[in-house]
């Protein structure tokens, strides 16, 4: 398992195989680019417990509540709402926030996969335009 290249070889192989313009510097950049896919398991994890934190969150509030209405002391009440009530704001924003990330990311997912093939298809329809138009042209000019 031993390279035998020399430094000349490698320097031949490395200039050949590099593109010299900047449109295919760019082509080649995005060739060799990776994106990872999402995973969806992950994401859906992710989005039902972002369903099911908010709803966690307002039976904590309401627990807290229910517990610091049935007593009549200021002081007995004030540590019951501050248990129960921000931690179950705490869960609520929480919760929240992960449902509409994971939800929006979905929605604008499917929106951008859309707008690509509504794009290709224009693309494809503006370069048979384009094209009937050249020949057109050209038929005019052969015909002179």
């Amino acid at each position: 398992m031993t390279n035998t290249n020399t430094a000349e070889e490698t320097n031949n192989s490395s200039s050949a195989s590099t593109p010299t313009t900047a449109a295919a510097r760019l082509e080649a950049g995005v060739q060799a680019l990776t994106v990872p896919e999402p995973l969806a398991e992950a994401e859906t994890l992710l989005l039902k417990s972002g369903a099911v934190l908010p709803v966690i969150g307002l039976v904590l509030m309401i627990a807290a509540w229910w517990s610091a209405s049935d007593t009549p002391y200021v002081a007995d009440q004030i540590p019951m709402l501050i248990s129960g009530g921000l931690v179950g704001l705490g869960l609520l924003l929480v919760g929240l926030g992960l449902f509409l990330r994971y939800s929006l990311t979905r929605l604008f997912r499917f929106w951008l996969a859309r707008v690509i093939v509504e794009q290709q298809t224009q693309n494809e329809r503006v370069l048979a335009a384009l094209d009937g138009i050249e020949t057109a042209i050209r038929e005019s000019r052969l015909n002179r």
